[in-house]
């Protein structure tokens, strides 16, 4: 059967209002229906129309883009957006990876540093990890919670399901209100396999090059596998929405990870049918009149040579 990517954008959905299990989504580009050549011109395709929908999105001046990106350790995350900075005005689009909070953060409200980092209208921002970390990593080790210092939560033992249940919720508003002004959220969960991550892993021990991007803590998060795909599992079943939902792309192959992301964000663009903002007709007029002058100017900065009339000897 031949590659149809408006059917796999759909397979890749985790639909609104349904309980989602990563079991049922593939790791991998499923029966290589899609070979790497055929990615690869997918992804360059998917870039040159992305870096078109951007100049549109900077004219139109009315939306803004943000991109969500969560995965487990070495699922392709910095890659991914490497590849898809390429086919973008570096102008217009922002990088922003979130780490361990501050003090100061941490005596904010958990979407405060979010909030600052939102992308303006007519720019595209990209999250490497979001305030989604504050239902998964927190969810893994609560302890960190008290850091918060939250009202009625003095132990880990005050942290129960209600809890998260009103985390999801709070995270659903503040999607709905982005959205709601002019901020079209793309959430993305590069799902790879225990067994890519080995390799992966393994590949940052053996290359010197790539030992920086290696921490034993990564063993230690590694270890708690199944319970941070639970965690991922009911997450990513709560915030799926109408207005932000999630798409779960195979992360073992990185090229088809990357040709599925582009082709994504166009879809997500075409639904916004831009154009280039019309002119007025007074404006047309001064277009008119500015062209008249400059081909004036233009005129008096290279006058025709006069011929030199012959006199008779």
């Amino acid at each position: 059967m031949p590659f149809n990517i408006n059917k796999e954008l759909r397979d890749y959905l985790a639909k609104p209002g349904t309980k989602i299990s990563l079991k049922k989504f593939p790791t991998n580009c499923p029966h290589k229906a899609l070979s790497k050549p055929e990615a690869e011109k997918l992804l360059r395709t998917g870039l040159e129309t992305l870096e078109k929908m951007q100049d549109k999105l900077y004219a139109h001046d009315q939306y803004s883009i943000l991109i969500i990106l969560q995965a487990m350790d070495a699922a392709g995350k910095d890659s991914t957006i490497k590849h898809v900075m390429s086919g973008l005005n570096p102008q217009g689009v922002r990088v922003t990876s979130f780490k361990v909070p501050s003090s100061t953060e941490l005596d904010h409200d958990y979407f405060w540093r979010h909030y600052k980092e939102l992308p303006p209208r007519g720019q595209m921002g990209i999250f490497n990890r979001s305030h989604y970390e504050n239902v998964l990593v927190t969810r893994i080790h609560p302890e960190l919670i008290l850091q918060e210092n939250l009202p009625e939560i003095n132990t880990v033992d005050d942290i129960k399901q209600p809890f998260w249940d009103m985390r999801f919720k709070q995270i659903n508003r503040f999607e709905k209100n982005l959205v709601e002004n002019g901020t079209i959220v793309l959430k993305f969960f590069l799902h790879v396999s225990k067994e890519e991550q080995k390799k992966r892993f393994l590949e940052r021990i053996d290359d010197p090059s790539k030992n920086w991007k290696f921490s034993y803590a990564d063993m230690k998060e590694r270890g708690r596998w199944d319970d941070y795909q639970a965690a991922y599992e009911e997450m990513i079943t709560n915030t799926s929405t109408p207005e932000s939902p999630w798409f779960i792309l195979p992360a073992d192959d990185k090229w088809f990870t990357r040709a599925l992301l582009a082709a994504i964000i166009n879809a997500e663009f075409e639904k916004l049918d831009f154009e280039y903002p019309t002119v007025t007709k007074d404006q047309r007029d001064q277009l008119m009149q500015a062209k008249a002058e400059l081909l004036a100017e233009t005129s008096q900065s290279n006058p025709k040579k006069k011929k030199k009339s012959k006199k008779a000897a």
